[in-house]
């Protein structure tokens, strides 16, 4: 298995991007499979649903991070046990356990955040035992960009807005948290903005594309 997680903040094209590359190595014959967290149609997801919703909290510091985290971490571990662990392939990951860095980390002092970085690859990795990600592809965007195309969305569409995406300063703390995992823990940043405007979505796939291949390719993955 090849695992690539593409993450960011809720706004940024995570699942947009997932879904363009799943298609991209689907048209080389290569074998793809697509997973994205959290998983609210299933079980193992009511919690991170019933957090996201405000039941335990409007206010997403009510519910501390690694309260919060166990959350959406035993959700990944119950997908895996029951489902993608037998994956081969390419599997991509729309959020992963890096999802727990960019918006937990916002409810403790930065002084901390190593700290928690540490814990979270033990908890999430070692004892839990979910695999390390080969390639983690971090879409920043500023976080007033990201609010505001998670309302149009909203409005579009229907889908509620959770505590986390109409909370602008938790949204801003996150990118901060976002940008400091990326660099400890050697993420592919990529820009998705140009000043006030929203970088081409190919524009952006063509330098996820890049980074993925390499990595398939590491990986002895037929491309």
């Amino acid at each position: 298995m090849t695992l690539i997680v593409i993450d960011g903040l809720d706004g940024s094209g995570k699942a947009t991007q997932s879904a363009l590359l799943a298609g991209h190595f689907e048209n080389l014959a290569v074998s793809v499979s697509k997973i994205s967290f959290p998983m609210y149609d299933k079980p193992s997801g009511a919690l991170v649903k019933s957090y996201l919703a405000g039941e335990f909290g409007e206010n997403p510091a009510d519910t501390g991070p690694y309260a919060a985290s166990a959350m959406f971490a035993l959700d990944r571990y119950i997908s895996y046990q029951t489902d993608w662990h037998k994956l081969d392939g390419v599997v991509i990951a729309d959020r992963y356990t890096t999802a727990n860095a960019i918006h937990q980390m916002t409810k403790i002092p930065q002084s901390q955040w190593d700290e928690f970085l540490a814990w979270l690859h033990d908890f999430e990795h070692v004892k839990l035992g979910l695999p390390t990600p080969d390639l983690v592809i971090y879409l920043d965007l500023p976080h007033q960009m990201a609010q505001n195309l998670v309302k149009s969305r909203s409005d579009s569409t229907g889908q509620k807005i959770d505590i986390h995406e109409r909370d602008t300063s938790h949204l801003e703390r996150s990118r901060e948290a976002g940008l400091y995992a990326a660099e400890k823990l050697g993420w592919h940043v990529i820009r998705c903005n140009d000043g006030d405007t929203l970088l081409p979505r190919q524009e952006i796939f063509a330098e996820i594309i890049a980074a993925a291949k390499a990595v398939v390719v590491e990986n002895d993955e037929k491309v």
